[in-house]
């Protein structure tokens, strides 16, 4: 199953003929706003069902959250906004951070088994997982509040996989297109693959792909039984 945030695409531009022609079925949920935000899943396997967005109608405008179902399993593919344009959407991004949490432990009590919220979270938890933690502390994408609602969301119940299983591991999933960051592996670990503290067991592997040169982001990989 591929995850995919930020696509920003419509339905129409996808090419989905490609896809298919490789054994995948897609499904995407587009931002109203074109050229804007987007999610979409690529599963070999059929889900059972497919739930577009959270019905809360100001994110499902920008086209964050698409979920999966396999049996018991949900698979999320999630797109946290970014806060770097400036305060006003710094604001929206904290604001939706906490209505996430709800929706995802509420939902919890029906579909129990989060397999992952596969995604841009647009922020980095740990010190370890930034390339210059003490001149970005200031900077959205490494805030104090940030990663204390992360903390907190960890603690309502779900595991970051690569870091349960790579504590000591210092690998990033995006780079700036600027100064040559790439080059100089100047990073932030800013994509999760988590689970539900229940399925932890049931986890494999959990890895980076830092040689997929495809845009500014490259791929988290979970390995789940």
């Amino acid at each position: 199953v591929l995850c995919i945030q930020e696509t920003k695409l419509q339905p129409e531009q996808f090419p989905s003929e490609t896809f298919e022609t490789l054994g995948y079925k897609s499904y995407l949920f587009s931002a109203q706003k074109k050229g804007y935000s987007g999610v979409a899943i690529l599963t070999k396997q059929e889900p059972d069902h497919i739930e577009y967005g959270m019905g809360i109608e100001k994110y499902d405008n920008e086209g964050r959250f698409l979920r999966a179902d396999f049996g018991d399993v949900s698979i999320v593919s999630v797109y946290h906004p970014s806060g770097t344009s400036g305060d006003e959407r710094q604001d929206f991004k904290m604001i939706w951070l906490e209505d996430f949490q709800k929706y995802v432990v509420e939902l919890q009590k029906s579909r129990p088994s989060f397999v992952f919220l596969g995604g841009n979270n647009n922020f980095a938890r740990e010190p370890i997982d930034i390339h210059d933690p003490i001149r970005n502390a200031k900077n959205s994408g490494f805030l104090p509040e940030e990663r204390e609602w992360m903390t907190r969301f960890l603690s309502a119940g779900f595991t970051d996989t690569f870091r349960f299983l790579n504590p000591d591991k210092q690998e990033y999933t995006w780079w700036s297109y600027r100064f040559n960051s790439r080059s100089k592996n100047k990073g932030w670990r800013i994509d999760y693959c988590m689970v539900s503290d229940n399925m932890k067991p049931k986890v494999k592997a959990a890895y980076i792909l830092n040689d997929a040169v495809h845009s500014d982001h490259c791929p988290a990989v979970l390995e789940i039984e």
